[in-house]
């Protein structure tokens, strides 16, 4: 055991020193977090801005040991996971945060993640709150062997509390990037990439269809049609009227609960602008429609049931006239596995990706959306 805190604190001030050997970027993180021993604690927590750690737990590890759980709570901490949770459960929450933490670590390589340590690979790129929906759609029940996140210093701190930690981790990675920039240590740049990516939550999908649907012609003027593809927008038009091309992948991903939560959001936001048009198609590697939105009653149930091409789609668009093009969007529900055509449409395309679809960074084409929550 160590028996006073000066001993405990040698031994963790080592262990950030050969994490400053292993992985400047990683390095940096932990320089902006706060250690404390915690005799309460079985293991190791971080409450999103100190580490705490038991001294006998600490003691009992290799050096390499200690070093993987020091860095899993540092994780924890720079990717916001206990300011991240809502009114989600903690306990479900903090097996996603295991999960995207432990990833980030393995892929690394360098360092030994702590004992009974959770893996889920083919989730392990996803953000945490995409991790969290899989595990709520999940049967089999895991076990966390090490509940490490304290959820009580975020709640308690309230709005500005949690703006200011908010505010203190992206400084930390702002840093941490810059050391990477600067070319220290090895794989830093892919590092920053990777954590970047995860380390803020996903805008909600709601908000962010509501954003697309609504814009009008005007949000469109000055953009050249040759880029579109690129993730730019129409040339200047005119009228009022938006025209969206909704797409519906039938091939067995989209699950019910999916299809009624994204047609009620789609239906809703009809509701409200009447100058938006709306088509809806089905699509399997077969394209049905269009159909009425409007009235539910003549819109049928979901058709197909085969394999992804999202090739019909686009080649049907391809030969309606300038005029039904004109002012025009796609909308496609789907997760991202099937066939893409080889050149980008000639229109703004937005991709509702289920909960454990395709990785956004493998669209060709379009903006992607990640439908959690």
């Amino acid at each position: 055991m160590l028996s006073t805190p000066e001993e405990t604190d040698a031994v963790l001030t080592a262990s950030r020193l050969r994490l400053r050997l292993k992985s400047p970027f990683f390095a940096t993180l932990a320089l902006f977090a706060e250690y404390r021993i915690d005799e309460s604690l079985e293991t190791a927590a971080t409450d999103g801005k100190d580490i705490l750690i038991n001294p006998t737990y600490a003691a009992s590890l290799t050096s390499e040991a200690l070093d993987g759980l020091l860095l899993h709570e540092i994780l924890h901490a720079a990717l916001r996971h206990t300011i991240r949770l809502r009114e989600r459960d903690g306990y479900l929450w903090n097996i996603a945060a295991d999960v995207v933490v432990n990833g980030i670590i393995a892929r690394h390589g360098g360092f030994t993640l702590p004992e009974g340590a959770i893996r889920m690979e083919k989730w392990e790129a996803f953000s945490v709150e995409e991790v969290y929906d899989l595990l709520m759609k999940r049967t089999k029940k895991t076990t966390l062997p090490m509940p490490d996140l304290r959820y009580h210093r975020a709640i308690e701190m309230g709005g500005q509390g949690a703006d200011e930690l908010e505010a203190h981790w992206q400084h930390a990675l702002e840093q941490a990037n810059a050391v990477a920039v600067m070319g220290r240590g090895n794989n830093g740049l892919g590092i920053h990439r990777e954590f970047r990516k995860l380390s803020a939550p996903p805008l909600d999908w709601r908000t962010h269809l509501s954003r697309f649907l609504i814009r009008t012609p005007h949000d469109f003027e000055g953009f050249d049609r040759r880029f579109i593809g690129k993730g730019l927008y129409l040339d200047s038009l005119d009228g009022q009227s938006l025209r969206i091309f909704i797409v519906i992948d039938t091939s067995g991903s989209v699950t019910d609960g999916d299809l009624g939560r994204f047609l009620a959001e789609v239906q809703g936001i009809l509701g409200t602008y009447p100058h938006i048009l709306a088509d809806l198609y089905y699509l399997d590697a077969t394209l049905y429609g269009p159909f009425s939105l409007y009235d539910p009653t003549t819109t049928p149930p979901p058709m197909g049931a085969g394999g992804t091409s999202f090739i019909p789609f686009f080649d049907h668009i391809a030969r309606l006239d300038e005029a039904q093009q004109q002012n025009a969007v796609v909308v496609f529900l789907t997760d991202g596995e099937g066939l893409f055509p080889e050149r980008p449409p000639l229109l703004p395309v937005l991709w509702v990706v289920t909960t454990g679809g395709r990785p956004s960074e493998r669209f060709p084409f379009g903006e992607v959306l990640r439908m959690t929550g």
